[in-house]
């Protein structure tokens, strides 16, 4: 994981294949189990609430998506407004997927403490995302 700027950028190999990790990411009831329920579609346009526990529901709208390839969606707007995007490349057997967090405003307190936070918490996300998929995958 690295963070440098307003952006935090985590990559992790995930040994599943591009449509197994783009369904982790799209399909609501996958995604519910490693990161936050909301129904999430790779639809540009598609609004979508994900529910985020004590840090409560955060509003969200994709704005590119590539099959299998890409997924961007603003997340949190109004409060945070950033950016979230997913990119999937092919790797062997299995996917190099990459997490780009961009936007953070970070002379606001609430930017700076979400940008410190959310740089320690999405390994641990991908983690649970690399626990499910071999989970799914074994179902």
């Amino acid at each position: 994981m690295t963070t440098e700027n307003d952006t935090i950028t985590c990559e992790r190999y995930l040994p599943h294949r591009p449509a197994a990790v783009w369904r982790a990411l799209t399909d609501p009831g996958l995604h519910a189990r490693w990161w936050a329920a909301g129904d999430v579609k790779p639809v540009v346009g598609h609004r979508f609430t994900l529910d985020m526990g004590n840090f409560g529901h955060q509003s969200c709208e994709v704005t590119e998506v590539e099959d299998e390839r890409l997924l961007v969606y603003r997340f949190a707007e109004g409060t945070l407004d950033t950016t979230v995007t997913w990119t999937l490349h092919p790797e062997g057997e299995g996917t190099r997927l990459v997490l780009t967090h961009t936007g953070f405003d970070l002379d606001s307190p609430l930017g700076r403490q979400a940008y410190e936070g959310m740089g320690h918490g999405w390994p641990s996300v991908l983690e649970r995302l690399d626990v499910v998929l071999g989970g799914a995958a074994r179902q």
